[in-house]
């Protein structure tokens, strides 16, 4: 996966006088099948998340309440997102390096994952990521 294919995606939002419904639905807006589902909260400033990556799990950010930063790395390029609308989800390929910070205290983040979470996988340091990516 490469940094080129991280983007956002509108997702289809209905609006009536009762209010909005945004819908997520696999095979249609998202490019892979849903195995996990997690959310973000009370995640109180400065902290950050993310610091990592999936060397086979693709996501699907959104920021369903308030506001958050997202920074996305390739070992060589960065591209950074503001995710402040819950129509907007925003996709990551697998292998890509994450960095989630700039949440408010009211911040909900809710994402979908591809794979289950495999602790054991996970890449957690910035040197070993930039050997397998081959960016030494």
């Amino acid at each position: 996966m490469s940094l080129a294919e991280a983007r956002e995606i509108e997702l289809p939002t209905h609006q009536d006088p009762r209010g909005f419904l945004t819908s997520i639905e696999t095979g249609a807006e998202i490019p892979f099948e849903i195995q996990r589902l997690f959310f973000l909260h009370g995640i109180a400033p400065p902290f950050e998340r993310g610091g990592h990556a999936h060397p086979d799990t693709e996501l699907l950010v959104v920021c369903v309440h308030d506001t958050m930063r997202v920074d996305l790395l390739d070992g060589t390029s960065c591209r950074t997102f503001t995710l402040s609308r819950p129509s907007i989800g925003l996709y990551i390929p697998a292998m890509i390096w994450t960095r989630l910070y700039d949440f408010t205290p009211a911040t909900v983040m809710l994402a979908a994952a591809s794979t289950h979470y495999q602790e054991p996988k996970v890449i957690r340091n910035w040197d070993e990521y930039r050997e397998r990516v081959g960016r030494t």
